[in-house]
């Protein structure tokens, strides 16, 4: 008999809840009309991390739970937003380095000390030395 009145009390609390959810997505949505109906066409301008925040929302909605909910921006603008995100985190710029390492100071000048005391010295013979004192 006990769990019977937890079972009816727990759905009952879950009905509830699931009521006050509805409520706030329909205000949220009409909420949504009206700054569609203030702005009409104008362009909204987000910052990154306003971009952001939707893009992570949006993918976890999908593509065809966000074109069923009326949105200021089209399901394909939020989506193209999250790949953009995932590309900019994947796209290897931060461990890139253009063209070849440099050297130390000290066989930079080694090599110039060699090179100045064998004028005659070619490319090939200057280089092929293994060590010079």
């Amino acid at each position: 008999m006990k769990t019977r009145t937890w079972t009816v009390l727990l759905i009952m609390l879950a009905g509830w809840m699931n009521r006050h959810q509805q409520d706030i997505l329909e205000y949220l949505k009409e909420e949504n009309k009206i700054l569609r109906e203030k702005f009409g066409k104008m362009r909204i301008i987000l910052n990154d991390d306003q971009r952001r925040r939707l893009a992570v929302r949006g993918k976890e909605l999908g593509k065809k739970l966000l074109s069923e909910v009326s949105t200021i921006f089209s399901p394909d603008t939020i989506l193209r937003w999250h790949r953009a995100l995932i590309a900019q985190k994947y796209d290897g710029s931060l461990c890139r380095k253009m063209g070849r390492p440099q050297i130390s100071d000290e066989l930079r000048n080694l090599i110039i000390k060699i090179a100045k005391g064998n004028r005659d010295w070619g490319y090939s013979q200057s280089f092929s030395l293994p060590q010079y004192d």
